[in-house]
């Protein structure tokens, strides 16, 4: 059976502060799209993988723009439902050396925010697909969209989908009278595969570990508390297969450092330490991880270190790239992994 990815969350409507300006001095705002499902959807495709992104939209003109910028990626919308009054929006001010990127949010309210069960037929979304994603976001918008997030959880079990999550803590979002330690285990538990930054592990699921310190590439990690803790995770959760572990330690605005873990069958595996002394956009930069990581996982089945090290390339490159999706090829993925990072003109 050919794979195909089905992606479930909210589609935003980004307006970016043009440069480095402050919103106080922001006059225009540049327009694009985004958010963790979508980009997630966007990346795999990208890649070559049949995808599907569900969410809910307004019958507007704005709606029709985000679905023809996902289209041109060929990304599939054909199970999208419709109704609600409005896109949610997101506002994004950029970081710069010691000054962090801000974000506000606009999205109360919104089409996916208000979308309640029943709205969308998961067993005719399902019916040819392999893998289900969703994320904590999707979870944290309002009780009936974790209502609907839990029900699309259920019938791909049911249907026998391979099932990954992305934990995604924004502690922002949760404003309904439950929080993400009390909605999201009992959701992760029917998940194959958990990703998450080693913070969201204890924020969401009590799972600590070891910082992540490194200021260069010499940097070695703490792999025995990162192992540890990935075994906490599998005994929490028997059904998960793998356990991610991403890692990023900001030394300033535009300069990070990256680098990520793997667990699964008893093994844990790591990448190496990717140090990014000129950051482009962060933004999306741990939803590329899991678009890197699940075509890794179909491409390299049988292989999970050149998987994991796709992933971490892929997540590495998204820092140059403005806006939220990773338009990366495999090809440029793969140079990277083979250390090809010097940016000399391909021609």
């Amino acid at each position: 059976m050919k794979n195909k990815v089905v992606t479930f969350g909210e589609i935003l409507l980004r307006l970016t502060a043009p440069g480095y300006l402050r919103f106080a001095q922001a006059k225009e705002y540049v327009a694009t799209f985004g958010g963790s499902e979508a980009n997630v959807a966007v990346s795999l495709a990208n890649f070559g993988v049949d995808t599907e992104f569900v969410t809910r939209l307004p019958q507007n003109e704005i709606a029709q723009s985000c679905l023809s910028q996902l289209r041109s990626y060929n990304v599939g919308t054909q199970h999208i439902a419709y109704g609600g009054k409005r896109l949610g929006i997101y506002f994004l001010e950029n970081a710069s050396i010691s000054r962090g990127s801000k974000v506000v949010y606009d999205r109360a309210d919104s089409s996916f925010a208000t979308i309640v069960s029943g709205m969308i037929d998961w067993e005719k979304v399902f019916a040819d697909a392999t893998w289900f994603h969703w994320s904590g976001v999707a979870a944290a918008l309002s009780p009936e969209a974790a209502d609907v997030c839990r029900e699309a959880i259920h019938a791909a079990d049911r249907l026998g989908l391979t099932i990954s999550c992305d934990l995604n803590f924004r502690k922002n979002l949760w404003n309904y009278g439950k929080t993400a330690p009390e909605v999201l285990p009992e959701m992760v538990a029917y998940s194959d595969a958990v990703f998450g930054s080693h913070d969201e592990y204890l924020k969401v699921l009590g799972i600590s570990m070891a910082d992540f310190k490194a200021v260069d590439t010499s940097y070695q990690m703490d792999l025995v508390s990162y192992e540890k803790a990935a075994k906490e995770m599998v005994i929490k959760f028997p059904r998960c297969k793998k356990v991610f572990i991403e890692f990023r330690n900001t030394i300033n605005a535009n300069h990070n450092t990256l680098a990520s873990v793997l667990y699964s069958n008893g093994t844990l595996k790591h990448t190496r330490v990717y140090d990014i002394t000129h950051v482009v956009d962060c933004v999306g930069v741990g939803d590329a991880f899991v678009g890197g990581m699940i075509y890794g996982m179909i491409a390299y089945p049988e292989d999970d270190q050149k998987a994991l090290d796709f992933a971490q390339a892929a997540s590495t490159l998204k820092n140059t790239i403005q806006g939220d999706f990773n338009l990366v090829s495999v090809a440029e993925v793969e140079g990277l992994m083979k250390g090809d990072g010097s940016g000399r003109v391909s021609r």
